[in-house]
């Protein structure tokens, strides 16, 4: 969801999570998620209009 005038609303999104692996696996607590910023948009590239929201892992 995002913030717009009226309230929150459902947008399509796609979120990029970051895990770093040696001998173990690391979920780095946070991430980048794109997000269209268009209502009934299917689009999250920056370039052609879409926008990016942090990400926050709180629990594992």
């Amino acid at each position: 969801p995002i913030m717009v005038k009226k309230g929150i609303a459902p947008r399509h999104v796609d979120l990029r999570p970051y895990v770093l692996v040696s001998d173990k696996v690391h979920i780095i607590p946070g991430g980048l998620t794109r997000v269209a910023l268009k209502e009934g948009s299917l689009v999250v590239n920056s370039s052609q209009g879409g926008g990016t929201k942090d990400t926050w892992v709180l629990e594992d």
